[in-house]
């Protein structure tokens, strides 16, 4: 049971750092990801 708390802490702490990276580095703000005049259907 133990490791099973430990596994479950360390996922927990992977998706928030993931979480992180992501918001940080990969998002874009709406006025530059709307930026196009042009929409690609």
């Amino acid at each position: 049971m133990r490791v099973f708390t430990i596994a479950c802490l360390f996922a927990a702490v992977v998706a928030l750092g993931a979480a992180a990276i992501l918001e940080r580095f990969v998002q874009e703000s709406a006025a530059t990801a709307f930026a196009e005049s042009s929409a690609r259907v």
